[in-house]
């Protein structure tokens, strides 16, 4: 410390000089932030799988929505300015894809034109990424909306980008609302005016410092960042920054107060605040480094606040020296040089009561906890639309859309189905349509749509039931048919018994017409044993048989029928030719029945090929589905495939409307169900094999609450492993730390149910954002070991003094450091609560409280409770020894 005194100088200017280069060179923090896609999740999990399976296949487009609240329901001449609208829209931006009209078939009127006919809902595909549906967005607002309608333009890129927005506006205000609260608690503390210069000038190089060297690492090497790495390095180096600086500055004043000169007062105070400091520095950073293992890039981005507190221990074993060195005793000014160093009456107090009389203190913090955490549920939100203001147009166009369609449809769950094959095919579409009829009848399901049930109605052609329907009814009809031939053929045989009998004793066919008669008798027979064995057995293949028999027979009839009348013609008499008019009647009568017959035959024999191919398609069986040529050729069948299948139609998706709201914890609960439905419905089908991924915002909220729950698990078991061999290498005992660790988890624990009191029992939210938990676990736990630091290496210097006189002296000296970074830090941290944005308010609640309840409940009466019970009961085992 002496060397660095004497070179003060030259450390300081190149300090200084560094920074500003670094700051002047370094890229803009915010811009990347922006520009870094934090929300990514892992590639593992399945809606980030579904992702890359639709950008290999080019279907990887975003989608917003054009949301129309009109004032009127909809009439011709608003229909026509909407299409004008419309066409407007595709030309706005090179970026946009596709524009679906609402108005193109009657099935799509259904889906995005509300039920009282006063919302239309224009879906919009993008080509690009997030930046790119932005910037489409930007250029449909700024277009001119028809009259009498509201226009709003949402969508989940729209809606996190308005999130982004929020978050650095409301990085901005914490930026200023906390440089001047901690401007004015320094001039509280020190009732000194140029005190407060020196921490604040102190964590502004740090500051600068470390945001040049992330920008730098963000930039080169693909550090982990977001937009909660600004705010969080804003909050944490202030905070504990202008604690360090206090802690440093009051040890210092107080080795002053002592009479040493100022060389020996920096060296005294680095000695010890200062290896305080560095202990309680390497806790903090190895709280935030821990991040760092994290899998979720969101979280691993705050581990950019452990580079600035490693440039913030830099920074105070070198600037503040220097400050001291050369403001001497004007440091304090105009406070004298010995100005005391009070000793703090309310630890004093406290201290009193829990370290001579401990369970009446461990009472009292039960009675301060206990309710807290006893009503703690741990209810959570993924709804990031809670993020932003009701206000915003995303979140407004979003209610609009709930209000007249329903969230579910606004926000389906997409099952994302891929194959190494064609998976347009009888078996795979047989197997999705019974996948899909499963799906809906299940209790979370509103809906599905896919190929086989495009607009979410189900196509009953394709079930064997309804096909077997229409072939018993076309049997009836093929029966009525063979009804009608027969009473056809008894009028014809009963004109040939007249004619016979007009023509007897004559010159003519006679005799021929009256075996026609017969033969037509015999014929009416062989039709009506016909009719009976289809309505007895339902036979087809036998009737197409026989009838092939009925109409030769027939056309021999006809044969006869046209020579008698030829006959009839020549003989050139008044009767006969009346004789073969009518005969040629009858044979025309004839030719009405075999045309009759051989539609009934086409008939049987398209019955006959379906039941043959039916019989044969084994997917029929567990599916009730069958799937024949003629609905794969269908135009509107052609049309669900374009929609719904991709990547050469070796894939297909299928949307799955939840009866849930998309953002709520049932939701996510219906997608675990939806899950195990797709692997029991699909083992043993031809889609075994494929693969089946799930997005969506119902799919990436169910693999969001995976992660953050494994992530926050995994974080706090290496943080209290870090943070308990720290402590143990520094208070060199095994119990104290576990009494530290432990006071902290209750503080925890309580602020978590103190916060949740207020945003979901109190302001009506869902629950505490998903971040909430992992976020102020990581800074309450890091940030409050920093006081049981500051506390219990103080009391290893009073150790001579015996247990209880050692604790009492450590909390009288250290109470006022501690309650004043308390606040300071909760002021650094209560600044996120004017954020506007949710999750920051969350955060800085929880956190505030924790400190605050840490400081003034946990640390003074809970913990040195414990420790003198602990250290009591030891010695006195060792004096009965």
């Amino acid at each position: 410390m002496r060397t660095i005194l004497r070179f003060r100088w030259v450390i300081a200017i190149t300090l200084i000089a560094v920074t500003a280069v670094m700051f002047i060179w370094s890229p803009d923090l915010s811009n990347l932030a922006e520009e870094e896609d934090s929300f990514q999740l892992p590639e593992d999990m399945t809606s980030q799988q579904a992702k890359e399976v639709l950008d290999e296949a080019g279907e990887g487009a975003e989608t917003i929505s054009l949301v129309l609240d009109m004032e009127e329901p909809l009439s011709g001449e608003s229909e026509q300015n909407i299409t004008s609208f419309l066409k407007d829209i595709r030309s706005a931006d090179e970026h946009i894809e596709d524009v679906t009209s609402p108005f193109e078939r009657e099935e799509i009127r259904d889906q995005l034109i509300s039920e009282d006919q006063d919302v239309v809902l224009v879906p919009i595909s993008v080509n690009g990424g997030e930046e790119e549906a932005v910037q489409a967005g930007e250029k449909i607002e700024a277009l001119s909306t028809p009259e009498g309608m509201d226009r709003y333009v949402t969508g989940d890129a729209i809606i996190s980008n308005d999130v982004d927005e929020t978050t650095q506006e409301g990085l901005e205000r914490t930026e200023g609302i906390t440089v001047a609260l901690i401007f004015a608690l320094l001039l509280f503390v020190f009732r000194a005016v140029v005190t407060p210069f020196v921490p604040l000038i102190s964590v502004a190089v740090t500051y600068l410092l470390s945001q040049s060297i992330i920008a730098f690492l963000a930039d080169t090497f693909g550090f982990p960042l977001s937009t909660y790495t600004q705010i969080f390095l804003v909050a944490v180096l202030f905070g504990i920054g202008t604690d360090y600086c206090i802690l440093l500055l009051s040890r210092y004043k107080e080795e002053l107060s002592a009479g040493q000169d100022v060389s020996d007062a920096v060296v005294t105070t680095y000695k010890t605040a200062g290896k305080t400091l560095f202990y309680s520095g390497l806790a903090v950073f190895v709280g935030f480094a821990a991040i760092g293992f994290a899998d979720f890039a969101i979280f691993q981005s705050a581990v950019g606040v452990a580079v600035g507190i490693v440039v913030l221990l830099l920074v105070l074993y070198t600037l503040i020296p220097f400050f001291m060195a050369t403001l001497k005793e004007k440091l304090f000014w105009p406070a004298k040089k010995g100005a005391a160093h009070h000793d703090n009456k309310l630890w004093g107090a406290m201290g009193r009561i829990s370290v001579f009389r401990p369970i009446v203190s461990i009472i009292v913090v039960a009675v301060v906890t206990l309710p807290f955490i006893l009503t703690y549920d741990n209810d959570v939100s993924y709804n990031n639309t809670d993020e932003i203001s009701a206000g915003a147009e995303s979140v407004e166009g979003l209610r609009v859309i709930e209000n007249a369609f329903g969230m579910g449809d606004a926000l389906p769950l997409e099952i994302v189905i891929d194959s190494e094959d064609d998976i347009v095919t009888k078996e795979k579409l047989a197997a999705s349509e019974a996948l899909a009829d499963t799906l809906e009848r299940s209790d979370v399901v509103e809906e599905v749509r896919g190929i086989t049930r495009p607009t979410g109605s189900v196509l009953e052609d394709m079930y064997v039931d309804t096909q077997l329907e229409e072939v018993s009814s076309g049997i009836t009809e093929a029966q009525d048919g063979l009804a009608d031939v027969r009473n056809g053929l008894g009028d014809v045989r009963d004109g040939l018994q007249e004619m016979n009998s007009q023509v007897q004793g004559t010159r003519g066919p006679g005799g021929s017409l009256n075996e026609a008669a017969a033969n037509i008798e015999n014929i009416n027979n062989q039709v009506s044993g016909i009719s009976q064995q289809l309505q007895q057995t339902g036979n087809t293949q036998t009737a197409v048989q026989q009838l092939a028999g009925v109409q030769q027979g027939l056309t021999e009839v006809q044969n006869g029928l046209q020579q008698g009348s030829q006959q009839l013609s020549n003989q050139q008499e008044a009767q006969a030719n009346e004789l073969a008019a009518g005969l040629d009647e009858l044979t025309n009568g004839v030719q009405d029945a075999i045309n009759g017959l051989e539609d009934i035959e086409s008939g049987l024999e398209e019955a006959e090929t379906y039941t043959a191919e039916a019989s044969e398609a084994s997917y029929i069986r567990g599916t009730g589905v069958y799937v024949p040529d003629d609905l794969l050729e269908n135009e509107d069948f052609q049309e669900g495939v374009d929609q719904y299948a991709f990547g050469g139609e070796t894939g297909m998706t299928m949307e799955v409307s939840l009866k849930k709201d998309p953002y709520s914890l049932e939701a996510i609960d219906a997608v675990e169900q939806v899950k195990e439905i797709v692997d029991q419905e699909t083992a043993g089908t031809p889609l075994e094999d494929d693969t089946f991924t799930y997005s969506g915002v119902p799919g990436t909220n169910a693999d969001l609450q995976d992660i953050s729950s494994e992530d926050f698990t995994n974080t706090i078991i290496i943080i209290l492993i870090g943070l308990f061999v720290i402590l143990a290498i520094l208070l060199r005992s095994i119990f104290q730390p576990v009494f530290i660790l432990g006071g902290l988890l209750l503080t925890y624990f309580t602020a978590m149910g103190v916060a949740e009191m207020v945003f979901v029992n109190a302001l009506g939210y869902p629950g505490m954002m998903w971040p909430v938990p992992f976020f102020a676990f990581v800074m309450l736990v890091a940030l409050g070991v920093d006081y049981s630091i500051f506390l219990f290496d103080r009391y290893r210097e009073e150790s001579k003094l015996g247990v209880r006189e050692g604790l009492m002296k450590a909390m009288v000296k250290m109470g006022t450091v501690i309650i004043t970074a308390a606040i300071i830090l909760s002021g650094t941290f209560g600044a996120m609560i004017p954020s506007g944005v949710l999750t920051l308010m969350q955060v800085g609640t929880v956190v505030v409280t924790g400190l605050m309840l840490f400081g003034l409940v946990i640390l003074p009466l809970f913990i040195p409770a414990i420790v003198s019970l602990n250290e009591s009961d030891s010695a006195a085992v060792e004096k009965e020894k």
